[in-house]
């Protein structure tokens, strides 16, 4: 009858271990996908940098369009070079921001690293709960 005990408490022990097993990768799925879920909205942000970063060096470019035409129109140059210094002006700018947004969409800015992380560390437990 002892044996039985034994298996029997054998048995409750790997049930258990299963069970907390299962919690904890359900544990995990909804860690990874709040993480993703960040990991978007930081992407989305950075989209929107970069349109608004693109609007502004079209903006720019009409600019410098724009000191082309005054500057044939008129021959003057107080009107086409300052057209001319505005629109490089703004094209920079333009550029500054792409750059920001460009750098915010890296790769490795959308890898769940807490995730990945804590899934070694319940390899590393489930491990220890086996041996």
């Amino acid at each position: 009858m002892a044996q039985g005990r034994d298996d029997a408490s054998l048995g409750d022990l790997f049930s258990r271990l299963a069970e907390e097993t299962s919690s904890l990768v359900r544990q995990e799925v909804r860690l990874a996908k709040a993480e993703l879920r960040e990991s978007a909205q930081e992407a989305g942000r950075s989209i929107a940098s970069l349109l608004i970063g693109g609007a502004v060096a079209y903006a720019g470019f009409l600019a410098i369009l724009a000191a082309i035409i005054v500057g044939l129109g008129q021959l003057g140059l107080p009107w086409w070079l300052s057209a001319l210094i505005v629109g490089i002006v703004v094209v920079a700018i333009g550029y500054v921001l792409i750059s920001r947004a460009r750098s915010g969409l890296q790769a490795s800015n959308l890898m769940p690293d807490r995730t990945i992380e804590s899934l070694k560390e319940d390899r590393e437990w489930v491990k220890e709960q086996i041996a």
